[in-house]
């Protein structure tokens, strides 16, 4: 078992940065392919980052359109962590974000259901 639990949301105005945490716990963390999604209200989940297991330059990562240029996946192995640095956020950036595990593939997955593991969420609330 995996036990994610995110952090960092909160209110920006549109323009603004927040910095969202995913800190892990369980099984080895270096096993895992860790990914953000996030779901508006009305709206299926929907993929935002990926990064693979690795963590260091080797690793690969993967952004959805809408956030590429805007946001940046990155990992810390040695705190078991996952972070989403959000930059130039828009009203649309707006929903509860989530962190999950998967374990590590041949290819970065970004379809939730290709996920075991899942944080509880983090409401990130942008206005305009």
């Amino acid at each position: 078992q995996v036990q994610l639990v995110e952090s960092g949301g909160g209110l920006v105005q549109a323009g603004g940065s927040l910095r969202l945490s995913c800190a892990a716990s369980g099984r080895t963390f270096l096993n895992y392919d860790m990914g953000w999604f996030r779901q508006a209200p009305g709206k299926e989940r929907e993929f935002v980052a990926a990064i693979s297991w690795s963590g260091g330059s080797g690793s690969s990562i993967y952004y959805e359109d809408s956030v590429k240029d805007r946001f940046t996946i990155s990992r810390d192995n040695a705190k078991n962590t996952v972070y989403l640095q959000m930059n130039s956020l828009k009203p649309e950036d707006t929903a509860v974000y989530y962190c999950a595990a998967r374990p590590s593939g041949r290819f970065i997955a970004t379809l939730p259901h290709l996920y075991n593991y899942w944080g509880q969420g983090t409401q990130v609330t942008v206005s305009s």
